[in-house]
């Protein structure tokens, strides 16, 4: 016992001498407790944690019995605890990239976009390339797609590269262009659309897979910047109160860089890395085995694919044509044999697998395949995800249950494109459009996401399209397919619980019960009873992450 001594604190010595617990390193109370846990206490007023673990959910007596000179206590006057928010697609690294260059976000024209990026040469001039994301021409007057020449006339010979706020579509000017060798005669890459006016010349709009031939040829940053960028993403996440995060597709380069952010202790929220379809990527992910760490903060065990683009853009694969352009049914960006090859190899290396489909037919080629290979594997829990599922025909919806195919679904997408989906897909093609509520009553799991940058990081703006499918002013009146509405309680559950599941941790995360990792968020109000409309508005008092207060 001697030498085991100088291990162990003062504290835990007495503690293992008396029967009594040793302290905690936080305590909250004062407040109201959302658990989540069907069998935890429904009224508990303060939650304890120790070493990142909640050792204590239940009345404030309980909880302030353990505190000792070294415990955090904090009052919280109210405030409501609620397991952490889980964004169960995003990009961190992209929100990153996107704070740290030209915002886009609610431009009202091109020429607002062309405005905002000859600001961004003002304050930084040179011939760096002008990156920007964030501009929709769904939400302008003139829907038409923007051209090169509109940005040449500002930009000159200094080359810019514009992502739509999708990511699925980008917009370049001639320098940027020209830098990648795309020309007239340059064919439309499997997967991907140069767009072309009538005498054949690119517009400068490229669709999918095409928009990666000129994001080729752009200089990488330096690892200073892109731990900056990673920096600036966690910090604009945990204000939010978002405590953990499902990058949807990540290299093994970028994997390396969380690993070291991982070790240094420096991540501020719990990461779930989903590696993207590259063959570098791949062989690296298999040979090596899934990557876990022992304190969970880090995690990439899942394998992204695609077999679409995205609605906006008109890449969406649809089962019949868009009912805005006849003729045109949308993009297959990946062969099925490729897809059907990945989802063996990632499933024998011991890798999830979540597919990239926004269409109808997409989601359907999708299930057909998880169908046709899940037949041909031995049983075993593998979670096979859908990364977005906004478009469904009704006749599928049962088979996310059937197969064990979990949705990854963001509400925010419903309130963006409501305005024009009808538009895109003909009145008969919505009763299958963000059917996030028929998805959970026919049994199927369904995690929500914001996929930030093309959203906002806010799960609480998640949380409002999920119960009103309105827009922040209420309007459509009673929520557009207002049948697909959650209530509180269940909009809740996508934020926590089933984050927590898509990521193989449900045994951990999602509900704020005794030996649960203490990821938390502390709102200014009660997610789950109050009015819809209040959560736009509803403060993150703090944020507590792996027990650590990462935002207050």
């Amino acid at each position: 016992m001697r030498r085991l001594l100088p291990l162990l604190s003062a504290c835990a010595v007495l503690a293992a001498c008396t029967g009594a617990q040793p302290p905690a390193d936080l305590v909250l109370h004062g407040g109201r407790v959302l658990t989540l846990d069907d069998k935890g206490p429904q009224d508990a007023t303060a939650v304890a944690v120790r070493a990142g673990r909640i050792v204590a959910v239940g009345g404030d007596a309980a909880a302030l019995d353990l505190r000792g000179p070294d415990t955090e206590v904090v009052d919280l006057a109210g405030a409501v605890v609620v397991p952490g928010f889980c964004d169960s697609h995003a990009h961190l690294y992209g929100l990153g990239k996107a704070l740290a260059q030209i915002d886009l976000v609610d431009a009202g024209s091109a020429e607002e976009c062309a405005g905002r990026v000859a600001a961004a040469m003002a304050a930084a001039p040179g011939d760096a390339w002008l990156e920007g994301r964030g501009w929709d021409q769904n939400d302008w007057p003139d829907r038409a797609w923007p051209t090169r020449q509109q940005l040449d006339a500002v930009t000159g010979d200094r080359p810019a590269y514009l992502r739509r706020i999708d990511g699925h579509a980008a917009w370049a000017n001639s320098a940027a262009l020209a830098a990648a060798g795309v020309n007239r005669d340059t064919p439309d890459p499997d997967g991907g659309q140069i767009l072309r006016d009538p005498a054949g010349e690119p517009t400068g709009v490229l669709i999918d897979n095409a928009a990666d031939l000129v994001a080729a040829v752009i200089p990488a940053p330096d690892p200073a910047e892109r731990r900056r960028r990673v920096g600036l993403a966690m910090d604009h996440c945990v204000t939010h109160g978002i405590t953990a995060v499902h990058d949807a597709g990540i290299s093994w380069d970028e994997l390396a860089l969380y690993r070291e952010l991982a070790d240094r202790g420096a991540l501020k929220l719990r990461y779930y890395g989903m590696l993207n379809d590259e063959p570098a990527t791949l062989d690296s992910a298999f040979a090596h085995g899934p990557v876990t760490g022992a304190d969970g903060m880090l995690t990439a065990r899942c394998v992204k694919l695609y077999a679409d683009g995205a609605l906006g853009s008109r890449g969406a694969l649809l089962l019949d044509d868009y009912a805005d352009q006849r003729g045109h049914r949308g993009l297959a960006v990946t062969p099925h044999r490729h897809l059907a090859e990945v989802v063996l190899r990632a499933s024998a290396a011991g890798f999830q697998v979540g597919t990239h489909a926004i269409g109808d037919a997409a989601n359907r080629l999708v299930l057909d395949l998880y169908a046709e290979l899940l037949a041909a594997l031995p049983p075993g829990d593998r979670r096979w995800r859908v990364e977005h599922a906004q478009i469904l025909d009704p006749a599928d919806i049962p088979r996310f249950a059937e197969l064990g195919v979990i949705a990854a679904m963001q509400p925010v997408h419903c309130t963006s494109d409501m305005d024009w989906a009808g538009e895109r897909l003909g009145e008969e093609r919505l009763a299958g459009a963000y059917a996030w509520r028929s998805l959970i009553e026919s049994g199927a799991h369904v995690c929500a996401g914001t996929d930030f940058p093309v959203e906002r990081a806010s799960a609480l703006a998640g949380l409002y399209a999920a119960r009103t499918r309105q827009h922040p002013d209420g309007t459509p009146l009673g929520g557009w397919q207002p049948q697909e509405r959650l209530d509180g309680l269940t909009a809740l559950r996508t934020y926590t619980q089933e984050g927590a599941y898509a990521a193989f941790m449900e045994d951990e995360l999602g509900m704020v019960r005794k030996g649960f990792r203490a990821d938390l968020t502390v709102l200014g109000g009660d997610p789950v009873a109050c009015e819809p409309a209040e959560l736009l508005d509803m403060p993150v008092v703090m944020t507590v992450v792996d027990g650590r207060v990462v935002h207050r």
